[in-house]
């Protein structure tokens, strides 16, 4: 399966490419914030604190390189790409129906509970390992999707909202991958009344019947116009998915200046979620979709770090409302340094991954594995990456990237590398 960076996406991103953790039945940590209808709120300046995520935990795997990302509301800035696509994609809904509630200023700190096991998504699912998540304690983490809001608010009584948001994952490095990003989550309930002639069917009664093919049909009829509203008339193709929380669920593309784009996952929302949100009685739909990648296509922003960047080159190009085409300006020179090492049995990319963001930060462009090794006769094998240094506001000399480069071989020993 193909990455994308919708929380949808984000379950089966891990699921294709690739912990069990404790859970919790509480729902603490995440305040609710609801602002008003197509104004976003702003994000609170408390999720701006390094020390709650970097707390003292024998499990705490936040770096501070990480832990400085949060609170900046990327999503909630009116000229900012990410917010510009936020604000289109509410006053899409708001139009539809001014119903909607508008979430978008929640805390990203939320329990086991309420991002895997209100989700369906198992305790033993690659998704919830440390080498993929950042944890806090055992029980509370950083969201890896804006869905881990989704139960809490469906217990509250809400019927039709989106949720906006941060998240963060742990991933490769290159230009469209990066461990913070933003997406957004909507759901939709229908009338007991429009669904009355499903009560009592089984799981295959129920995905045969005309109540479920009626809430599938205004799913993707929504999104449809949605992706029109974004992108101006295109043609859609829908395929058949799967996510533990919908149920049947779907993937759309869309045909776009010739090329088709894989854009959301979606679906009916499964009973048994709606059942642990105590909405049993009810039916509906949810998608969810990645900010990043829409504005990266919509925009034609090459690099993803372009969104998180202070540079005044990048930020007045965009204004509140518009979409208007990036306009790229000089890069600077990369310097390519390569990496080799023996694997040891429990080796996980990811964390080699984090280590080289923990130590360059974003001066990281891309790390490319560009050899693979088998010792016929000791059976070991080994793997050799070629990363790209390059800063976006200037050069970098070689000096200065052979010590991080150093300091990276030193530190690959902790994860059990032999550096060669």
């Amino acid at each position: 399966m193909k990455f994308s960076t919708s929380n949808f996406a984000t379950y089966f991103a891990v699921t294709a490419a690739t912990a069990a953790t404790t859970t919790t039945t509480t729902h603490a940590f995440v305040p609710l914030l609801v602002s008003k209808p197509l104004k976003g709120t702003t994000e609170s300046s408390s999720y701006a604190n390094v020390d709650r995520y970097c707390v003292d935990h024998p499990n705490n795997n936040i770096p501070n390189h990480i832990a400085a990302l949060v609170g900046r509301g990327l999503h909630t800035k009116e000229d900012h790409p990410i917010g510009i696509i936020r604000s289109k994609i509410q006053d899409y809904f708001i139009a539809q129906d001014s119903e909607y509630k508008i979430f978008d200023g929640e805390d990203p700190i939320v329990t086991t509970t309420q991002c895997f096991d209100d989700l369906r998504i198992n305790p033993d699912h690659p998704g919830r390992s440390p080498s993929d998540t950042y944890y806090i304690t055992d029980e509370t983490l950083l969201r890896t999707h804006t869905s881990a809001h989704q139960s809490m608010h469906l217990r509250d009584g809400y019927e039709k909202f989106l949720c906006a948001g941060d998240v963060y994952r742990r991933d490769e490095i290159d230009s469209s991958h990066y461990p913070a990003f933003h997406q957004l989550e909507g759901v939709k309930l229908f009338p007991s009344a429009d669904v009355d002639g499903a009560k009592g069917l089984s799981k295959e009664e129920w995905l045969a019947s005309p109540e479920c093919k009626m809430i599938a049909d205004d799913l993707k009829e929504t999104l449809e116009g949605l992706m029109d509203h974004l992108f101006g008339p295109v043609e859609k193709k829908w395929s058949d998915d799967f996510f533990p929380f919908t149920e049947p669920s779907f993937e759309c593309e869309i045909l776009y200046e010739g090329e088709w784009l894989e854009v959301l996952g979606c679906g009916v929302i499964h009973s048994e979620v709606l059942e642990m949100a105590d909405r049993g009685d009810r039916r509906g739909w949810a998608f969810g979709l990645g900010l990043e990648r829409l504005a990266m296509i919509l925009f034609k922003i090459p690099d993803i770090r372009l969104f998180w960047s202070d540079d005044t080159r990048f930020s007045k190009q965009f204004s509140a409302g518009k979409i208007t085409t990036f306009k790229p300006y000089s890069k600077y020179p990369p310097v390519f340094k390569d990496i080799a090492f023996w694997l040891p049995e429990d080796f996980v990319e990811n964390d080699f991954f984090e280590m080289a963001r923990g130590i360059a930060g974003d001066l990281v462009e891309r790390m490319e594995l560009t050899d693979t090794f088998t010792n016929p006769k000791t059976n070991k094998t080994s793997k050799c990456y070629r990363i790209t240094y390059r800063s976006m506001d200037r050069s970098l000399t070689d000096d200065e990237i052979n010590v991080l480069q150093n300091d990276l071989r030193v530190q690959s020993e902790t994860l059990g590398l032999e550096v060669r």
